[in-house]
């Protein structure tokens, strides 16, 4: 449902980055991930930032438990 370049992004967010250091991290522009994240959003039907970024925390550490 997510692609790679979302998936990312999602799994970021999990792991406590902010805008600022996933920009950094993927080489992208602060806008170029907000529009990821607004992506992300619209897809998996979040109704905001804090949504997502409790979905992405825990599907983080499903994630890593998994491991």
């Amino acid at each position: 449902m997510l692609s790679d370049r979302e998936l990312e992004v999602f799994r970021l967010i999990g792991e406590g980055s902010s805008t600022r250091q996933i920009a950094e991290v993927l080489h992208l522009s602060v806008k170029t991930v907000e529009s990821y994240q607004a992506h992300i959003k619209e897809k998996l039907a979040f109704r905001n930032a804090r949504e997502l970024q409790h979905h992405a925390i825990e599907w983080t550490i499903s994630e890593k438990a998994r491991s």
